[in-house]
């Protein structure tokens, strides 16, 4: 498989997959489109034209050509210039490595991080949330992350893999959507009904088996065991933690449970005002669930060779019936 088209079809089933639905997605790239067409020639040069055809601004080909052709492919969370040092001394001891694949973004992906999070007021619209307040809640938020990012030094990891002439991709919000539509998807359909019950359903899928092997597996965070579970949302998608203001909304549009890969002090503290319930099923854990969905469908029909490093762990799920 070419670099380009893994990267492709990464990003059509993470639209596919997107909370928000298909078609709010196409809006938003037919929004992009017409920004575009109305810019002068010479700010025409510095726009990102790839998010005219690719919604989430975190998930990027880093470096490499897109003729490259893929059939190894290193897999972490996050790779940073140890995991691509890693990959170059595998490669020097005759092991086949591609491409380098990780979900938290870096480079310019990273420091667009912040765009995705535009998102998350749609997604909240679905749960009942009128859309004016989503939109007033994140629009500080996201100017908030935007600040935090941009002292970063972006491109550290990706100049280490230019230099080394290994490619390089990440996948983040494309991978985060597997996860949220895979769990509001399977809650929906259980309908658990008190706590325990989703903490049952969840300890019953390998990458929390596996987290709970090594301590870090789903916990109840707000709440307790006995308590309904009633209005599940699946918090897992948008770029990052959005506005902690946001609970009493979603307690007034009927959410009693919230299901997040992690949630801050802060955001804690204002949720518990609000009596809300709060399953954190863990950070590396959900990463780990969405690359594996994602890898399976990118894997339909081409033979992909998976290195394991970083936090990631391969669980396969191309031969269930």
């Amino acid at each position: 498989m070419k670099l380009r088209d893994l990267y492709k079809k990464a990003i059509e089933v993470g639209t596919a997959n997107d909370p928000r639905g298909r078609d709010i997605v196409l809006k938003n790239l037919e929004r992009r489109k017409k920004e575009f067409d109305e810019l002068k020639p010479d700010e025409k040069e510095s726009f990102d034209q790839e998010s005219l055809h690719n919604p989430y601004s975190d998930s990027r080909i880093l470096y490499g050509a897109d003729d490259e052709e893929i059939k190894s492919i290193l897999v972490g969370i996050d790779i940073d210039v140890g995991e691509i040092v890693l990959a170059d001394s595998l490669r020097s001891k005759g092991r086949r490595i591609d491409l380098l694949l990780a979900h938290h973004p870096s480079g310019k992906a990273f420091a667009d991080l912040y765009m995705v999070m535009q998102m998350q007021s749609d997604i909240l619209n679905t749960f009942g949330v009128p859309i004016h307040v989503a939109e007033g809640l994140m629009d500080a938020r996201i100017k908030e992350v935007e600040r935090k990012l941009m002292p970063a030094n972006h491109t550290r990891a990706v100049d280490a893999a230019r230099i080394l002439g290994i490619p390089f991709l990440c996948l983040h919000t494309a991978t985060d959507n597997m996860v949220a539509s895979y769990l509001q998807r399977l809650f929906d359909e259980k309908k658990p009904y008190f706590l325990s019950d989703v903490l049952d359903i969840l300890k019953d899928i390998p990458e929390y088996k596996s987290a709970g092997i090594h301590s870090v597996g789903p916990k109840i965070v707000l709440g307790s065991k006995n308590r309904k579970a009633g209005k599940i949302f699946v918090d897992m998608t948008g770029g990052t933690e959005g506005a902690k203001e946001i609970f009493e909304s979603l307690t007034n549009s009927g959410v009693n449970t919230i299901v997040a890969m992690h949630i801050s002090e802060d955001h804690r503290k204002e949720a518990e005002k609000k009596h809300m319930n709060v399953i954190v099923a863990g950070h590396i854990s959900s990463d780990n669930l969405g690359l594996n969905l994602l890898i399976d469908e990118i894997s339909k029909g081409d033979s992909l060779e998976i290195l394991e490093c970083s936090g990631f762990k391969r669980f396969s799920r191309l031969n269930e019936v």
